[in-house]
């Protein structure tokens, strides 16, 4: 699960950050524009120029309620593998010595151990290629899920910007490229609150 909020965090949008800074060093002449809005607490604030929001994207991982679901699942999916594999190596590893003390008793002839030895060498190539397998179908699997949560995201940011009209909508998170956002700009909850609902709503 390590890589969910790593892809999550390429939702910042550099491109947009560069268009933002083209569009206003290509204009300096222009009066900027007086843009109402509001924070977080619904309160109005003035906002000079372009109108600019932000998400943060830790705060919606931690907030949004299919994410958080899915999450768990593959937490617990992982450790289902990771239990799988290791008994099934323990297993190997307790039947390899057990024929090692066989062998020591000369309780097998050596066609018997011979032939012994090729089961183990075929259980190794099996559970080798069976964590290969179920490796690429878990990463397969979450690159789906990051792919769903991305157009989740941006298609209701779109529905969300019909009735806000926001120039920008970037994307922020702790260790991205934005280093700095000013609070009064963040509309995370409201988009958490509406992604929610829209959850809610598919559930009935």
């Amino acid at each position: 699960m390590k890589n969910l909020p790593i892809i999550l965090s390429s939702l910042s949008l550099v491109g947009v950050i560069a268009l933002f800074v083209m569009k206003m060093s290509n204009d300096k002449s222009r009066k900027p524009t007086i843009v109402k809005t509001k924070d977080i607490t619904g309160k109005e604030v003035t906002v000079a120029g372009s109108k600019v929001a932000f998400v943060d994207i830790d705060t919606l991982e931690s907030n949004y309620d299919y994410f958080k679901k899915k999450k768990n699942e593959f937490e617990s999916r992982q450790k289902s593998i990771d239990a799988e594999l290791e008994k099934l190596a323990n297993s190997l590893q307790n039947d390899y010595v057990s024929l090692q003390k066989k062998a020591e008793k000369g309780e097998l002839s050596q066609a018997e151990g011979e032939a012994a030895q090729q089961r183990l060498m075929q259980r190794q190539q099996e559970l080798e290629l069976k964590r290969q397998n179920l490796g690429t179908k878990y990463l397969k699997d979450q690159e789906a899920f990051n792919k769903e949560i991305h157009d989740n995201l941006h298609d209701y940011i779109e529905k969300y910007n019909e009735e806000h009209g926001y120039d920008y909508i970037l994307s922020y998170s702790k260790d991205g490229s934005i280093l700095f956002a000013n609070k009064e700009l963040d509309v995370t909850m409201d988009i958490i609150k509406g992604m929610n609902s829209e959850l809610n709503a598919d559930k009935k």
